[in-house]
């Protein structure tokens, strides 16, 4: 089983070492590494060309949910994971997701766990995750992507690439994928597999941030409802 590793960027000077420093650092190497370059204008690009292993994609098109799809129909192996710049991944993340598809042969997806590792509320750098997807799921019905860390099937990929919506002032790119995947299978949580992150959003503007992010997420849940009706029942 080979896998695929894409992270889509815009200006990550300050961060994307650390991520690739963590994939190098693997237990189980990943088969392919991609960085969709996303109209950068710092040294991200330049950083990343220091690493023989890692292709460069390039995505004119501004935003997420273009770089990530650019990344994802450009990689060529049978399992694809997406992180973002900031993504710290434990060393056993390879190994734990190919055991984790080995095992359970009908999941499409792999959801994990997400640590905001510059961010506690109440002394927890997990309350914040946990907080969201809990209020998230009692939505949706079930554990969904989050952005910096999560797996599918080629095959996921390849039937919904042309159903997934492509506005990303609409709608979260990493849940409405979910959605849009969970009609075809399975999702699985691997609460043992988790992936640092930065809240720096959050921290530099909380009200911008939550205002807007509630709001878009209210805004897809909206335009989704067949979707949820169907996943809940």
């Amino acid at each position: 089983m080979k896998v695929s590793v894409v992270i889509p960027v815009y200006n990550e000077e300050k961060r994307i070492k650390v991520c690739l420093d963590s994939l190098m650092a693997q237990t189980e190497k990943p088969d392919e590494i991609i960085v969709v370059d996303n109209n950068c204008t710092d040294k991200t690009i330049k950083i990343v060309k220091r690493y023989s292993e890692v292709i460069v994609v390039v995505e004119k098109k501004q935003g997420m949910t273009p770089a990530r799809n650019a990344g994802l129909n450009y990689s060529k192996n049978e399992i694809i994971i997406k992180c973002d710049a900031d993504s710290l991944l434990p060393f056993n993340f390879i190994k734990n997701i190919k055991n984790n598809f080995n095992q359970n042969p009908s999941i499409i997806g792999i959801s994990m766990p997400i640590i905001f590792g510059d961010l506690k509320i109440l002394g927890s750098s997990t309350l914040p995750f946990y907080f969201y997807t809990f209020i998230a799921r009692l939505i949706v019905g079930f554990y969904f992507f989050i952005g910096p860390g999560y797996a599918l099937k080629r095959t996921a990929w390849d039937k919904v690439k042309n159903e997934i919506c492509l506005n990303d002032e609409k709608v979260h790119e990493d849940i409405d994928l979910s959605l849009h995947l969970k009609k075809y299978g399975k999702i699985y949580h691997d609460q043992k597999t988790i992936v640092t992150s930065s809240a720096r959003r959050m921290i530099n503007n909380p009200l911008s941030f939550f205002g807007e992010y509630i709001h878009r997420f209210f805004k897809m849940y909206w335009s989704h409802r067949h979707i949820y009706e169907r996943t809940i029942l």
